[in-house]
């Protein structure tokens, strides 16, 4: 593990074309989350954003990568692509099948790794965030929405509930069937890890019970090709668009070394 220190800002040469960047938000979140986490850093990269939204329902993680399919088969170069938590999953899901069309990938928050013999239970097992996801579609099946957003924002950081607020209700309906898809959703294994021939730039928050830091360090070991920022959750809620620097900075010192 190496820890990389990162920019308070880049500025972009005037004559360059930087990357075209795809990323996906994390489970239960969305696109404006997404952009608000990766936007400064794309921009600062002089790339070009692309921020799908989110499928509502079981449909989540297969709309996820047809996103990304759909984004490669629109340009030319190799795409960068990233996420947060379960969009971090399925951004380096996508680069294990697409190396070829990759650039590198930005992970923030991953929250687990595992295979569906891992764990009786899912692929995700009893890994915190796949039990969070659970538990919230249990609360809004039993309760509806508006009394699990009370439930589940009680005590938590104004920001998280405000996210939380936003983009739930965005979900509509679909919000229960995709939390339990994406609790069921398995992440690569380390062992696939191994094999990523991309740079890899990963973000952990060393306080975080829902995506342990230990899952980033351990991606960051399985990868040829990675480094990883670690920073705290009071710094992430101030600024998410710390994160995506963080990971642009740490996917561009994986991709150099990796020149070497």
């Amino acid at each position: 593990m190496i820890r990389v220190p990162v920019p308070s800002s880049t500025t972009p040469g005037p004559h360059v074309s930087g990357p075209h960047v795809v990323v996906l938000p994390g489970t239960g979140s969305d696109e404006v989350f997404a952009r608000r986490v990766f936007g400064p850093a794309v921009a600062e990269l002089d790339g070009v954003l692309h921020a799908p939204r989110p499928a509502s329902g079981s449909a989540l993680v297969r709309e996820l990568l047809t996103a990304l399919d759909t984004a490669a088969s629109r340009t030319a170069a190799p795409l960068l692509v990233g996420g947060v938590s379960l969009g971090a999953h399925v951004a380096a899901e996508w680069a294990l099948r697409n190396a070829e069309r990759c650039a590198g990938v930005l992970a923030v928050l991953p929250a687990w790794n595992a295979s569906p013999d891992d764990h009786p239970g899912g692929p995700a097992g009893a890994a915190p965030a796949a039990t969070a996801a659970r538990a919230s579609a249990d609360l809004i099946e039993r309760h509806g929405l508006e009394e699990a957003l009370r439930l589940s924002t009680d005590g938590v950081p104004a920001w998280l509930a405000d996210e939380l607020s936003r983009a739930w209700r965005r979900h509509g309906d679909g919000l229960a069937a995709g939390l339990r898809t994406a609790a069921g959703h398995a992440a690569p294994t380390l062992e696939q890890l191994r094999g990523c021939r991309v740079p890899v730039g990963i973000v952990a928050c060393v306080d975080d019970p829902v995506h342990p830091v230990s899952v980033a360090r351990a991606w960051a070991e399985a990868l040829p090709h990675a480094r990883v920022h670690e920073t705290t959750l009071a710094a992430f809620g101030a600024d998410p668009a710390l994160a995506g620097r963080a990971a642009a900075a740490a996917w561009r010192a994986a991709a150099d070394h990796r020149s070497r």
